[in-house]
């Protein structure tokens, strides 16, 4: 687990561009979700949005109940 208890992924500092399909721009936010039927309880994974995508993005993870928390990337664990 990190070392801010987020249980979520590290990501690599210098590649945070946003995870919208098309999109190239510079990540402000790591959206935390969960497959329960793939990953264990506490497992984070990590889609990183912009500004213009993070809402997009959390309606498209809550839709399959995967979406579990926003936070900003300077909270997210590095590599």
């Amino acid at each position: 687990m990190d070392v801010l208890g987020l249980g979520a992924d590290p990501v690599d500092p210098d590649a945070l561009v946003c995870s919208a399909k098309g999109c190239r721009a510079e990540a402000r936010w790591g959206l935390l979700w969960n497959n329960p039927k793939l990953h264990t309880p506490e497992r984070r994974k990590v889609w990183l949005a912009c500004d213009a995508h993070r809402e997009h993005l959390e309606q498209f993870l809550g839709m399959r109940s995967f979406w579990r928390q926003t936070v900003a990337v300077e909270e997210l664990e590095h590599v």
